[in-house]
């Protein structure tokens, strides 16, 4: 590993702000992938609370765009050589961080992966985040058994983070093919189905514009596409647009991941047939308390039961329930939404 960067380098952080004055004798760090996906702005505020709760000084910082690879690695610098006692991390490449995260934790800082699991996932000293594989499994069991008989038929648009394939992403887009009743092949991996329903792959960056883009290829392949899925909600209000530009808008299921509130409202507007609502200010909080007590007397935070991460949960949210998957509806998942 390269240096601790210098001052002229540290210009290059996206954003970097502090919850409260220098004194505290505790400091974390939270690198989010963004400081614009409402998924990351609540994220942001879940630890921020938490922080000021337990008198811990918390300094944000985060990528330009996702798969800004290289301003949070100069992050993790940057909080090494701020004595941080620990960091939360969502990371842009979960595989490439690693030598960085092991910067940190060779240094003393607990390292927390928040929602995307870092591979391997034990180079965190822990992961707190939704199951992913199984919430992309409750929306493809739930497109499915909405589509019948004719999920046989189905010819589905896979609409994916991004080309490196950080775990998130390989997590939801598996869960959804299993969930579907699709084999998949190297569960590390997607794209290596054989599957005849699936359309093909394109990746959005999580944006709306970028969903946008990536239904308009897949629809250049085959345009009469029936099933969509979506790594999250900004992804899948792009494919609405670009669907409702050739008037297929009412005639596609969309399935999608997170349950921020416009994605929510947009389930009850019937823009998003399904989504699966995860928690990333729990995610957070406990990441913060998590630090809190390694800097106390050491602990570090343990795993669900039978998992390798700390599970902060998952709802289905539909207003169109179906036989054999539990969900809760849009009324629900409003009052549980974020952003």
């Amino acid at each position: 590993m390269k240096k601790l960067i210098t001052g002229t380098a540290l210009a290059l952080i996206a954003t970097a702000s502090t919850a409260f004055a220098d004194g505290h004798s505790v400091s974390a760090c939270l690198i989010t992938k963004t400081d614009t996906n409402p998924f990351f702005v609540k994220m942001r505020e879940g630890a921020t609370a938490k922080a000021e709760e337990l008198g811990i000084t918390l300094n944000s910082y985060a990528g330009k765009v996702d798969g800004d690879h290289e301003t949070q690695v100069a992050a993790i610098e940057t909080c090494i050589a701020n004595g941080a006692k620990g960091i939360l991390l969502t990371a842009s490449d979960t595989s490439s961080i690693v030598p960085a995260v092991q910067q940190a934790r060779d240094a003393g800082l607990l390292v927390i992966a928040l929602d995307t699991p870092l591979e391997p996932i034990d180079s965190a000293d822990m992961t707190f985040a939704t199951d992913n594989f199984l919430a992309g499994e409750l929306i493809g069991k739930w497109a499915a058994a909405t589509l019948g008989d004719e999920a046989a038929n189905a010819k589905i648009g896979m609409l994916d983070l991004a080309v490196s394939q950080p775990s998130v992403g390989v997590l939801r887009d598996q869960g959804f093919m299993t969930g579907f009743g699709i084999d998949i092949k190297d569960p590390g991996r997607w794209g290596d189905e054989d599957d005849p329903r699936i359309v093909g792959h394109d990746v959005t960056a999580g944006n709306e514009e970028g969903g946008r883009r990536a239904m308009e290829n897949l629809l250049a392949k085959d345009p009469m596409i029936n099933v969509v899925y979506t790594i999250n909600e900004p992804a899948a209000a792009g494919a609405y647009e670009a669907l409702k530009a050739i008037g297929r808008e009412n005639d596609v299921l969309i399935v999608s991941v997170d349950g921020g509130c416009p994605g929510v409202q947009n389930v009850a507007d019937g823009v998003i047939g399904a989504t699966s609502q995860q928690y990333p200010l729990l995610m957070a909080s406990k990441g913060i308390e998590a630090i809190a007590a390694w800097a106390k007397d050491g602990t570090k935070p343990q795993a669900s039961e039978g998992k390798a991460f700390f599970d902060t949960g998952v709802a289905l949210v539909t207003d169109k329930p179906v036989d054999g998957v539990e969900s809760i509806d849009t009324k629900e998942g409003t009052d549980l939404c974020w952003g």
